[in-house]
């Protein structure tokens, strides 16, 4: 049976140094916060530039995927609302990733934990590939 990296051996050290890489990033991804704030482009519209405010200005950026939804079951051949339901969709993606923030809420310790276990099990999978390397 051929190990890490097609070496004889070395598959357990591999595998070791992948499951502490792997816990290092569940860890800091589960000590990751989502919120969600004011989007591009509701925050154009919004109360922040001078505009019609948070609450309406959500509701405009359905419009065009409504306007190209209406378009298509009145005739699906219209190449306008195909595009404009491209657009609205789009749109509707480029505010939903707009408005997404990210924070870690971690302690020092706790980072500093998930950074080592990170380096170590990057390290033991790259030991693995090459003391075993050198062997064969």
């Amino acid at each position: 049976m051929r190990g890490s990296g097609g070496t004889d051996g070395g598959i357990g050290m591999f595998f070791i140094g992948l499951g502490l890489a792997v816990l290092a990033v569940y860890l800091f991804f589960d000590s990751v916060r989502v919120t969600t704030e004011i989007g591009l482009i509701s925050g154009f519209f919004g109360a922040r530039a001078g505009g019609l405010g948070q609450t309406t200005s959500m509701g405009l950026i359905f419009i065009p995927a409504l306007i190209a939804v209406i378009g298509l079951f009145y005739d699906a051949r219209r190449r306008w609302a195909w595009w404009l339901l491209y657009l609205g969709i789009a749109i509707i993606s480029i505010e939903i990733l707009s408005h997404i923030r990210f924070y870690l809420n971690a302690k020092l310790t706790h980072l500093m934990g998930m950074l080592v276990l990170f380096g170590a099990g990057i390290g033991l999978m790259l030991r693995s590939l090459a003391e075993h390397g050198r062997r064969s």
